[in-house]
């Protein structure tokens, strides 16, 4: 329902035949192309801000381009990059990107994939991910301090400058080994390209990083690789055959675009990189030891396309296992309750809603009642006039609840900053008047930012802490507040480990409060003036997520339980500054 937007959704072909065996078999030399604007095409859910391609030949004499990138901005970016796609531009080696700004941080310049030249085809790099890095001050520091000077601050283009002089000191590795063995001239060109060890590369430059993210990149002389990090926060999955080799964000994407089954696509592993050299020989290595499984569970509720087997399956086990919750909301008057959902997201978890009130022997009454319109445009410049414009995104289904009688049940996927509950959702379903709405969560409550890759950052964008704050203010419990502040202060402070570093001290501030306390504060701030209908939240438990999505523990945004340290470090941040900045308006 409230858009949330993440960064990103990446997509690799190495294709292992010569050029024209495609173009024979398939009809075009564009075969490579076309099966990335089908991964790009089928990942447009990762990224609607910008796109970018990038392609290496590996026959293209010395003299003539050999490594391409195309980038645009916007929603039809896809198309626009394709629609520039040469024959010149055929190559071996293929790489997409969308993007979505995690950042604040648009334009052409930022979009993704970041290209590093150089005369020697092994020491060009084009790079593009789906991550973000907590850390990159130290990573800027570590670069600085070795004499080099960024042209700018963020972790794209720090990310390329420092693997890039990985990369250079790998092929004077190769360079000094050629002389070694009495190689002059282009022949020691050709050791290097040959030779390059895409894993020293790699181990020497993702060492320095906190953070979610899957990274990957091509070389000038034919190198492709994809790391994951050693959390497995972020996801990548892979695919090979005797015609290609490739890589998603997503399963059902390389399931669509190679007609293959599930058991045909494995997932990288956490710290684990996939690596194609030159010659099309792949290899698993493990760059960094695997750390503690925290693999992203909102990709399971939210991000990755429910077409997934396994996500289609987990989201319906979301809905369902809220049936007893639900149950005593409406005080088991099943009769008089019409169940519907916020669309599109929340669809898989309503059916599963749904089955399990059926399994437990319910006749439920179904509808759609609420329907998500075109986004209008809002060019009116009054704030007034354009709110007003905002909350007829939804409409609802007119004559779908007996006013006064039925209860009117309703499934989202998550509640975030509750704006669209407040200002379009809860006004609309009012219309109807129902005897209650009882608004249900597939997600536990979102209490804590991300700072892995989703646009989630700033603490008092969380309806859930704004209703703690609330809270905090009414029952005078400011000394809480002030214990909090201090402590997040010592976290951070340089010197000798203070006590109870590496601790999320935010969450002492939840620690007094129950569920039900916070969601009654919740309803109270986001209920309309004027609204008539009485409103109850239901929430997905923590367990139940666990429960529901057995293979994605990463559950932060709900309880504060950080898989890295620069996680941990920025939400302390996060609360200081909230303090910082509220002290400043008053």
């Amino acid at each position: 329902m409230e858009q949330l937007k993440h960064e990103c959704g990446v997509a690799m072909i190495r294709l292992l035949k010569p050029l024209d065996y495609y173009a024979k078999k398939y009809g075009s030399w564009a075969y490579g192309f076309n099966k990335l604007y089908l991964m790009m095409e089928k990942q447009h859910n990762r990224g609607q801000e910008g796109a970018g391609i990038a392609s290496v030949s590996l026959t293209n004499k010395p003299g003539t381009e050999y490594m391409f990138r195309e980038k645009a901005e916007g929603k039809d970016a896809i198309t626009q990059i394709f629609s520039r796609v040469t024959e010149e531009m055929k190559g071996e080696l293929l790489m997409g990107h969308l993007r979505y700004s995690t950042t604040g941080k648009s334009g052409l310049t930022f979009v993704h994939p970041f290209l590093r030249r150089n005369n020697w085809r092994a020491k060009n790099l084009c790079l593009c991910g789906n991550f973000n890095m907590t850390n990159i001050d130290e990573v800027f520091s570590f670069l600085t301090a070795q004499g080099q000077s960024p042209r700018i601050f963020g972790d794209s283009y720090i990310t390329l400058e420092l693997m890039g002089h990985r990369l250079d000191r790998e092929v004077e590795r190769l360079f000094v080994e050629a002389k070694e063995k009495g190689l002059e001239g282009t022949d020691i060109t050709d050791y290097i390209d040959n030779n390059v060890e895409m894993g020293n590369v790699l181990r020497t430059t993702m060492s320095h990083y906190d953070g979610g993210y899957v990274m990957c990149g091509l070389t000038g002389s034919g190198e492709m690789f994809s790391v994951r990090d050693p959390w497995g926060i972020r996801p990548a999955f892979w695919y090979q055959d005797d015609e290609i080799i490739a890589i998603a964000s997503e399963r059902p994407v390389l399931q669509t675009t190679f007609d293959i089954q599930t058991e045909d696509v494995h997932e990288l592993q956490p710290g684990q990189a996939l690596i194609v050299h030159k010659n099309g020989e792949m290899k698993l290595e493990q760059i960094m030891p695997a750390q503690k499984l925290s693999a992203c569970s909102f990709e399971r509720i939210y991000f990755s396309r429910g077409s997934d087997r396994d996500i289609y399956q987990e989201r319906k086990r979301l809905g369902e296992q809220l049936t007893p919750a639900i149950l005593k909301s409406i005080d088991n008057d099943v009769t008089n309750t019409v169940f519907s959902y916020i669309p599109n997201t929340a669809e898989v978890a309503y059916y599963g809603m749904t089955d399990g009130f059926r399994q437990q022997g319910y006749n439920v009454r179904t509808e759609k009642v609420v329907w998500k319109d075109i986004k209008l445009r809002t060019f009116i410049t009054d704030n007034s006039e354009r709110n007003d414009l905002a909350a007829h995104v939804y409409d609802i289904s007119y004559g779908s609840l007996r006013p006064g009688v039925d209860n009117l049940v309703i499934i989202d996927d998550s509640i975030v900053r509750g704006t669209t509950l407040r200002e379009s959702i809860f006004k609309i379903l009012d219309r109807l008047h129902p005897k209650k709405i009882v608004m249900v969560s597939s997600s536990p409550q979102i209490r804590y930012p991300d700072y892995y890759g989703i646009d989630m950052a700033r603490l008092e964008e969380f309806c859930a802490f704004r209703a703690t704050m609330a809270l905090i203010e009414e029952r005078g419990m400011w000394q809480l507040v002030n214990d909090t502040y201090l402590a997040c202060k010592r976290s951070l402070t340089p010197g000798p480990s203070p006590k109870g570093e590496g601790r999320n001290h935010v969450r002492a501030l939840y620690e007094p409060f129950t569920i039900e306390e916070i969601n009654e504060k919740i309803v109270e701030m986001l209920r309309p003036e004027g609204m008539q209908a009485p409103i109850e939240l239901v929430f997905q438990s923590i367990e139940g997520l666990h429960e529901a999505c057995p293979n994605h523990p990463g559950d932060w945004y709900f309880n504060g339980h950080y898989p890295t340290p620069g996680g941990t470090r920025l939400c302390n941040e996060a609360f200081i500054n909230y303090i910082d900045n509220k002290q400043k308006k008053q």
